[in-house]
């Protein structure tokens, strides 16, 4: 039975329930329409010749095949992702229509663990709408944007300020919308995605939170419960922490200019690789504006995950310091 919600800002439709977007809001109206299932014709009948590669990932496996790798339609019109467990999904350059087909075995959450990230990521930058790859976290009434590549910590560091009580907006992908004079971060949905090693440390064991699905062991911290805030409503952005390597020292915040703000944050935007030059151009304008009109800072952690909350309360201080208005 197909569902309705908002998420990212944009009216969602799915044929089938998603356990992680339960209970969020109905759409004022549809922007993007997801289906898991058979590939429709429109995009199972183009021949494999008319498929052109895109982009190959990186990352490759013990055989050396891609991770990743995505084609598209010779005439334009649509992106197929493929991944290494067989999962294949359909995007239309418009950023108006998905379909993913699921491998032999695979569950509906198996594949919602690509739809929900870099899927909607990708929909997203095709619709112009700036994407840090950064989790959010509300600090009296704004978006405090914590960014930084894979491994730096964000969801940890969102989860660590969810146990504080801090509503937590979003987790790895920000979507950032430009109203020209401020910039506001739209709400994802209510889960932050946790490795196993940061279950532990945070919670005392693995088993302390449930796994995303049974074919993975990446954990969820539900924000619908025990007394953990999902901030619902978008909030204007206030600051962006750029999450540095951690070292030995406490933890502590530091400059950083506007220049070097902006080359860190074009560089490390989500999914930047997949966009075309027109793209790139107008997302260096956006963030360009964007790091002379919010403070961009450098959150360097501990070495000692144990310090984690230190983090935290270093953000909140620095960031009530460079906003004292927020507050109010």
């Amino acid at each position: 039975m197909s569902f309705s919600c908002s998420v990212y800002g944009l009216g969602l439709r799915v044929n089938v329930p998603i356990a992680g977007l339960a209970g969020l809001a109905s759409p004022p109206g549809i922007d993007v329409r997801m289906s898991l299932g058979p590939a429709p014709e429109c995009v199972s009948s183009i021949a494999a010749n008319e498929w052109r590669e895109y982009y190959a990932s990186p990352e490759l496996d013990e055989h050396g095949e891609p991770q990743v790798t995505v084609h598209r339609a010779r005439d334009d019109t649509r992106f197929r992702i493929s991944y290494l467990d067989g999962t294949v999904i359909f995007v239309d350059a418009a950023g108006r229509e998905v379909w993913a087909t699921m491998p032999e075995g695979a569950t509906v959450e198996d594949t919602a663990t690509y739809l929900l990230g870099p899927t909607l990521g990708f929909v997203l930058r095709l619709r112009g709408i700036t994407c840090l790859h950064a989790s959010a976290v509300a600090i009296d009434g704004r978006a405090v944007a914590l960014a930084g590549p894979s491994g730096t910590g964000k969801s940890s560091t969102a989860a660590a300020f969810a146990r504080l009580g801090y509503p937590v907006l979003t987790d790895d992908v920000a979507a950032i919308r430009d109203e020209s004079d401020r910039f506001v971060v739209e709400p994802a949905y209510p889960r932050v995605r946790l490795w196993p090693q940061s279950v532990e440390s945070m919670f005392g064991s693995t088993e302390a939170l449930p796994r995303i699905t049974p074919s993975w062991d990446k954990r969820f911290l539900d924000l619908r419960g025990d007394g953990y805030r999902f901030q619902r409503e978008p909030l204007p952005l206030g600051a962006v922490y750029l999450l540095a390597d951690r070292d030995s020292n406490p933890p502590r915040i530091e400059a950083v200019s506007a220049r070097e703000g902006l080359m860190t944050l074009v560089s490390d935007t989500y999914v930047t690789y997949l966009l075309e030059r027109a793209l790139r151009a107008r997302e260096f304008d956006v963030l360009g504006r964007l790091v002379q009109a919010v403070p961009v800072r450098r959150a360097v952690p501990s070495a000692d995950f144990s310090r984690i909350d230190e983090l935290c309360e270093a953000i909140v201080d620095d960031f009530r310091r460079l906003l004292p208005h927020a507050a109010g």
